[in-house]
């Protein structure tokens, strides 16, 4: 983070393997599951707090561009921000995808490997899983103050769509 060595707690997931599952929760305090949706290509877009330039830009962008794909994709946005902070990052900034908070337990963040110990904040990174659930791309971005391959995330969620 900005030039300083950080510890990510979790695993190093890979294309190949199994997407964890998650029970997160939603702006409304509903918990959300990667099961729910089964059947779609899925991106899943982890930033370490929504109020930051580059974490609202990346989420900005992800809900923009696969809000142009067909019904068979789904883009979730993961951060440690309260589901409260959430909502009201949305509102202000017509996101009509999902945003998920790990705040309570972490257990996204563990899971996934992205969990920051020292910040208790999430890495960035970005995840794309085929609508059977298994993993197809995933970036963890080395330093958290530069933006995503975009380019690269979405070729790699309208590949898994058509699949």
């Amino acid at each position: 983070m900005k030039g300083s060595s950080m510890t990510l707690v979790g695993p190093e997931l890979k294309p190949g393997e199994r997407a964890p599952e998650f029970s997160l929760l939603d702006s409304g305090l509903k918990a959300r599951t990667l099961s729910e949706f089964k059947g779609k290509a899925k991106l899943i877009s982890v930033v370490p707090s929504l109020d930051t330039e580059i974490c609202s830009a990346q989420t900005r962008k992800f809900d923009e561009e696969v809000g142009k794909m067909g019904d068979g994709v789904a883009v979730i946005t993961v951060s440690m921000d309260l589901p409260f902070a959430q909502g009201r990052f949305c509102g202000a900034n017509s996101i009509n995808s999902l945003v998920l908070s790990d705040h309570a337990f972490a257990k996204f963040g563990t899971s996934y490997g992205v969990l920051i110990k020292e910040l208790r904040l999430l890495a960035r990174a970005v995840f794309v899983v085929s609508k059977e659930g298994i993993i197809t791309y995933c970036e963890y971005v080395k330093e958290a103050a530069t933006h995503p391959n975009y380019d690269k995330a979405l070729a790699e969620l309208k590949s898994a769509e058509s699949a």
